[in-house]
């Protein structure tokens, strides 16, 4: 990769973006709160879909589950790791070409999700070698890292790739995330998600995860 190509770095998001995981996180919501007597109902999956984690502990504990949140987040982690152990996670379609194509041209790569970093460096261990460099998740934001849709998640995994932002592609699905990645001023390219993400400057929207290719990214213009 030359100084000046584009992009310097792709920074996906990871939750329906890179892997088809809101599945598995609603089955591990709908098992919690089932245990303690409640529901978890599709209200209450769209009222925190592409939050920050924290909004579903909170949410958990009003629909019944006891504790502290950090007791909360515990038992909810417990469950979740038992749905992912019976449902390993895969790449969406048409995602692994792109990350094949990254890798062989030697541009890296970073996930940054309101998500757990855990489940993050689970699926970046899926991908090829060191394509995934850094991760950005709830134990940055832990640390004090504002999640989406504030921009810094993205600014941080550019900064720990030693890339410039602008010089950056954000792949995502969501727009809570969108908008995250267009307050970075990076160019944000949309797969179609759960939610729809309305247009706007700095937003390229495609019809599938296998219509972005390195070509594509190489065609954006970065933002200024």
């Amino acid at each position: 990769m030359t100084a000046s190509a584009f992009p310097h770095a792709v920074l996906f998001d990871h939750d329906g973006t890179l892997v088809d995981t809101e599945p598995l996180w609603e089955s591990g919501k709908q098992r919690i709160v089932a245990a303690h007597g409640g529901e978890w109902t599709e209200q209450d999956t769209r009222d925190t879909l592409g939050r920050p984690l924290a909004a579903t502990v909170q949410r958990l504990s009003e629909l019944g589950v006891p504790g502290s949140p950090e007791e909360v987040f515990r038992e909810f982690h417990a469950v979740l790791e038992d749905v992912l152990s019976e449902n390993p996670p895969t790449f969406i379609p048409g995602i692994r070409p792109l990350l094949d194509e990254l890798a062989a041209a030697g541009i890296p790569a970073a996930i940054v999700t309101n998500a757990t970093s855990e489940v993050a460096r689970y699926t970046a261990g899926l991908a090829p070698d060191n394509l995934f460099r850094v991760v950005v998740g709830d134990e940055e934001v832990a640390q004090g890292v504002r999640p989406k849709p504030d921009p810094d998640a993205y600014l941080q995994a550019a900064h720990r790739l030693g890339v410039d932002p602008r010089q950056c592609v954000v792949v995502e699905d969501s727009p809570s995330g969108a908008a995250a990645g267009v307050a970075a001023d990076i160019v944000t390219v949309v797969v179609p998600g759960v939610q729809d993400v309305p247009p706007g400057p700095g937003i390229v929207h495609v019809p599938s995860h296998s219509a972005v290719s390195l070509e594509l990214l190489r065609s954006l213009a970065p933002r200024r």
